[in-house]
């Protein structure tokens, strides 16, 4: 009987999935192609390109077709995982994102591990000593990560780390000689020092104040005064009550993080300069790539649905009296 619930539940979210996936990928072709300039409006203000030339581009491309054409061509080729020809580049668009794939993925997977077992640590540990000098600086400590923006954060590490004091590079991933080895992955991780930690410092603290919240909560149940009562230790409450009732939202959390691993850090990939999926992104969209750009937009959304279905199935697992509407 359960495993006919959980085969009812598994095809409802895949459904949805195909549902909104055809939604979203219909209002963001829409949005994208109804927006002002294209990328061929460089060309067409050149004197030294002909209309004919414009034509060909376009007749290449399949831009002179109508636009429902263009979405019917662009879905039946996403059944097949081709995600078009990349109108900066010329190259696939599935190659493009490839391979800048691998970077972005190793950036947001160490940045996630650390921020969500840093405020996890941190957040149990402020509600374990609410009202004290370490609960009331973490607090504030926590509203300072939140404010502070992490483009300003980056810029400031870069003057004081990297100008100033030439601890870090101010870019890119590899030195300029090239290292081999055992020392290229040294000289990978020295360069993602500071892009990582500006995650992990932008991140911490929202979700810090956020288990901090959940935990005070749990801590003023009865189960807790009933436990303490009985002699039970801190670190027994923390393992045995506070973690287990803290699992279903953290990963809800996580599953909502999933998107973030391949979408990456537009800002801060630009910044650092980081060849990763984030400064694809960006520079697809200042360039009007319109075959990257959905590709990119299709990808992440497909993983926000996927992220959702998993972290409903876990729940499920934890607790089988789970089930959402």
């Amino acid at each position: 009987m359960v495993r006919e619930i959980d085969l009812k539940i598994l095809l409802n979210r895949l459904l949805y999935i195909v549902l909104m996936l055809f939604i979203i990928s219909l209002i963001s072709f829409l949005a994208i192609h109804l927006a002002p300039n294209s990328f061929l409006s460089a060309g067409e203000l050149n004197p030294n390109i002909t209309k004919e030339s414009i034509e060909h581009l376009k007749e290449i491309y399949g831009l002179n077709k109508p636009l429902w054409e263009q979405y019917i061509s662009w879905i039946v080729a996403l059944f097949h995982f081709d995600f078009g020809i990349s109108f900066a580049s010329g190259k696939p668009v599935k190659d493009e994102i490839l391979s800048r794939l691998p970077i972005t993925l190793w950036i947001n997977i160490i940045s996630m591990v650390l921020i969500f077992f840093i405020s996890i640590y941190l957040g149990i540990k402020s509600a374990m000593s609410a009202g004290s000098r370490f609960d009331r600086s973490l607090k504030e400590f926590s509203l300072f990560s939140y404010a502070l923006p992490s483009f300003y954060l980056a810029l400031m590490l870069i003057i004081i780390f990297s100008v100033n004091l030439a601890w870090f590079p101010i870019s890119g991933l590899e030195s300029i000689e090239k290292k081999e080895g055992i020392f290229a992955f040294f000289d990978k991780a020295w360069h993602l020092v500071l892009p990582i930690f500006v995650i992990v410092f932008g991140g911490i603290g929202s979700l810090i104040m956020y288990v901090r919240s959940l935990s005070i909560d749990i801590l003023k149940s009865d189960y807790i005064f009933f436990a303490r009562a009985r002699g039970v230790s801190q670190k027994d409450i923390v393992r045995h009550y506070i973690f287990p009732n803290l699992s279903p939202p953290i990963i809800t959390m996580l599953g909502l993080s999933l998107p973030g691993l391949i979408g990456g850090s537009v800002i801060l990939e630009s910044i650092f300069s980081i060849n990763g999926m984030g400064l694809l992104f960006y520079q697809s969209a200042m360039s009007r790539d319109y075959p990257v750009i959905m590709g990119i937009l299709i990808i992440s959304a497909f993983l926000t649905l996927l992220g959702n279905i998993l972290a409903d199935l876990a729940l499920l697992k934890l607790n089988p009296h789970f089930k959402r509407s």
